[in-house]
């Protein structure tokens, strides 16, 4: 049982790292991509931003752990754990290859999800995948999340056009710079609170169903530090595949626009913490972007990329799933 349970926390940490690289450009692609932040300094204030946040992520990581399945406890519910995260760190690598900006939240659950059910075929007795929940805190904000920041993307936009309408422009320019800073380090705490509590729910969820604690919601510390420290050096190994695609692919961003997409996304993602929601960073910063470009005109958002992009957002779940079911199929035979 030690092993087992040794061997998920192992896989869920490469997830944890796998997402940092994958999900770095959420917090610091607007900023490398206006100049505001050079790409080494923005890694490090996405790593730093990262690590703090994730402390502040325990009310998320209560509904991974306790909100999305029920398991058996032993080893059988563990090859689920297991085969879930696996599929999970697959679906974040090929996306990470192609430079799709998808969603590490959704494959995870994804995942958990692929496993469950792939179990129900061999009759493990004991697991149950709880829909209700999924529809009220996955699907549900993973719909809204993304309207709401394309939607307060653009109103943020049209109101800093409307307020600094007689300013100069190389003047907004420096100063939205500087401004940008600040919003980058607040999508970064934001995206550690959601992010980094995934995998802390995936811990605590191993530890529960091994037997080794007897609360499904409760995060021992060394969980937060451990996921903290492996979410931040992710991040710090960079992500510049789908940097280029948020920050240059979508819209051709300013240092307002810039500001505009990562104030709204920030605003976003500690609400949904606040709701124990594990939305996906990648989403709302995307939508909020897409809303920013569309106040200049139509056609200044790639709708072409922007259209890539949301097909992985409804590839992901299924996709995810699909790789876990397969891991726990080849774990079940061996």
């Amino acid at each position: 049982m030690f092993w087992a349970v040794l061997a998920v926390i192992i896989v869920a940490m490469l997830f944890d790292f796998t997402n940092g690289f994958h999900d770095a450009a959420n917090a610091i692609a607007t900023s490398v991509s206006t100049r505001a932040l050079t790409p080494r300094v923005a890694l490090a204030v996405a790593a730093i931003g990262n690590f703090v946040g994730a402390h502040l992520g325990g009310r998320v990581a209560a509904t991974v752990g306790s909100g999305i399945v029920k398991l058996p406890a032993g080893t059988a519910g563990l090859a689920i754990v297991f085969a879930g995260v696996v599929g999970a760190i697959g679906w974040n690598l090929l996306t990470w290859y192609f430079g799709i900006p998808s969603s590490s939240s959704h494959a995870l659950i994804g995942g958990l999800v692929g496993s469950t059910v792939c179990s129900f075929l061999f009759d493990v007795q004991g697991t149950k995948v709880l829909w209700g929940m999924i529809v009220q805190k996955v699907v549900i904000p993973m719909v809204v999340s993304p309207i709401t920041g394309f939607v307060l993307g653009a109103l943020a936009m049209l109101a800093i056009m409307w307020i600094f309408r007689n300013g100069m422009p190389g003047r907004l320019n420096r100063g939205f710079r500087h401004a940008q800073t600040v919003s980058a380090v607040a999508m970064s705490v934001g995206h550690g609170m959601q992010d980094a509590a995934k995998t802390m729910g995936i811990v605590v969820l191993a530890l529960y169903t091994g037997g080794y604690q007897d609360s499904a919601t409760h995060v021992p510390q060394w969980v937060y530090w451990t996921s903290a420290t492996m979410l931040a050096l992710g991040t710090f190994s960079g992500g510049a595949r789908i940097i280029r695609t948020l920050g240059r692919k979508i819209i051709d961003l300013g240092p307002a626009e810039g500001f505009a997409a990562e104030a709204v996304a920030s605003v976003v993602l500690y609400t949904a913490t606040w709701l124990k929601a594990p939305i996906s960073t990648t989403h709302t910063i995307t939508s909020a972007i897409m809303g920013v470009g569309a106040t200049k005109k139509v056609s200044a958002v790639r709708w072409g990329v922007a259209g890539n992009i949301v097909t992985a957002w409804v590839l992901t779940f299924p996709g995810a799933g699909l790789v876990a079911a397969v891991t726990y199929l080849i774990l079940h035979l061996f």
